[in-house]
């Protein structure tokens, strides 16, 4: 299955009962396993969790740690971008030059890197003595 097939597929099990926007994410791994999430909302705002963070925590319960590839899809009327934190969270699995595909269910796609998502990225390097 394809990224595109997995982040639209778990895009449709989203639970989003307040904003009703439904995203999907799939990450494949350095041995080629998929991963995918969606996101969750939570009436206490903002408790919920995206769909790269469910994606990265399914692939790390699974013992992946090397993102080489991210899709990400939204209905709405341009790709949306991965927010702020979630940024964060595929540079912690992804090195700058991964590839990222944004999308949206109209079929427009816009790639781009996680480098280029997070320039400046906080890294370990930043904790060494």
């Amino acid at each position: 299955m394809s990224l595109k097939e997995a982040a639209t597929k778990v895009r449709e099990n989203a639970h989003v009962p307040y904003s009703k926007f439904k995203v999907g994410a799939a990450v494949r791994t350095a041995s080629g396993a998929v991963f995918v999430g969606c996101n969750v909302e939570n009436v206490a705002y903002p408790e919920g969790t995206c769909a790269e963070a469910g994606a990265i925590a399914a692939m790390v319960a699974a013992g992946e740690t090397e993102i080489v590839e991210a899709y990400v899809i939204a209905g709405s009327p341009m790709p949306v971008t991965p927010c702020g934190g979630c940024r964060q969270k595929l540079a912690e699995f992804a090195k700058g030059d991964v590839p990222v595909t944004m999308a949206t269910t109209g079929g427009r796609e816009q790639k781009t890197t996680v480098g280029d998502l997070l320039p400046g990225v906080f890294s370990s390097a930043h904790m060494e003595s």
